[in-house]
């Protein structure tokens, strides 16, 4: 397995100051990092190979829908705004030399229109998915979509809804990302989600019942241990969790109190837990 941390827990996006805590995490026990991609052309991808490459650290990248974009819109041409804002992405992320794409590219976090998903928009998001096989075929980049909770999205909330997606879609380098935070509230077994989702597992976020600690909250780890290793799934598990005070990033995840000590300490003794649980 490979260890890494979001950088929300210090910055809403990846930046000069971000690449000098490198070496402190790689001396924590971190292998890597995990950035978010926004907006393509914002995004530092050199100055993000460099610091990699100087600090032998490997790199995942997450991404939501932001400007109005949605794979799954009735509109067309923002269907398609979302198509190529996709592929700049990916091609982007290639640069930094960044093989992981992960979180839920389907819908802007937060649309909730107050219904079930229709046969449409399933439609559209497969689609959707297809359209950037070419670029990830010529970059070697994987997709992990991710299903969240009620609260966030009604387009896909469980394991089943995100592997059937995955099958829908119907390539091996789009696969799914669980999140132990999002299956805590929406599965029923949160083992049983990873068993489920097997060979089509790309990335796994771990993180608290609360967002915060992993291991300081009431999830049963070891059977979810046991179901990630029992899947064939080697990669990374990355701590997802932010800082308490970034603005939009920590409005976006309802972060209204500090959930421990210090948002460091939710990377730095989530990392010590995760390594003796998985080793």
């Amino acid at each position: 397995m490979k260890y890494g941390v979001n950088i929300f827990i210090w910055s809403a996006d990846y930046n000069e100051s971000v690449a000098e805590l490198f070496p402190r995490l790689k001396e924590a026990g971190f292998d890597g990092v995990e950035v978010p991609v926004f907006r393509p052309r914002e995004f530092k991808a050199a100055h993000l190979r460099r610091s990699l490459e100087a600090n032998d650290m490997g790199c995942t990248a997450v991404t939501v829908l932001l400007d109005g974009l949605n794979l799954i819109s009735d509109d067309a041409d923002v269907r398609r705004r979302t198509q190529a804002d996709f592929r700049d992405k990916i091609e982007v992320l290639a640069e930094a030399g960044v093989k992981l794409l992960a979180g839920p590219m389907y819908s802007p976090v937060g649309l909730l229109p107050g219904r079930r998903r229709t046969e449409d928009e399933w439609k559209w998001a497969v689609e959707g998915f297809q359209s950037v096989i070419p670029t990830l075929e010529k970059t070697g980049i994987e997709l992990a979509i991710e299903p969240l909770n009620r609260f966030e999205t009604y387009f896909v909330n469980t394991a089943k809804d995100v592997c059937a997606l995955s099958d829908a879609i119907g390539h091996p380098q789009i696969g799914v990302l669980i999140d132990t935070f999002h299956m805590n509230i929406e599965e029923k077994d949160i083992a049983a989600a990873y068993r489920l989702a097997g060979k089509r597992l790309k990335h796994v976020h771990t993180c608290g019942c609360d967002r915060g600690t992993p291991g300081s909250d009431h999830i049963d780890w070891p059977p979810i241990v046991e179901a990630i290793r029992g899947t064939g799934y080697d990669g990374w598990l990355t701590i997802e969790s932010f800082g308490f005070a970034l603005g939009e990033i920590s409005a976006a995840a309802s972060i209204w109190r500090d959930i421990e000590s210090s948002p460091e300490a939710i990377a730095y003794d989530g990392v010590k837990f995760l390594r003796r649980v998985f080793q």
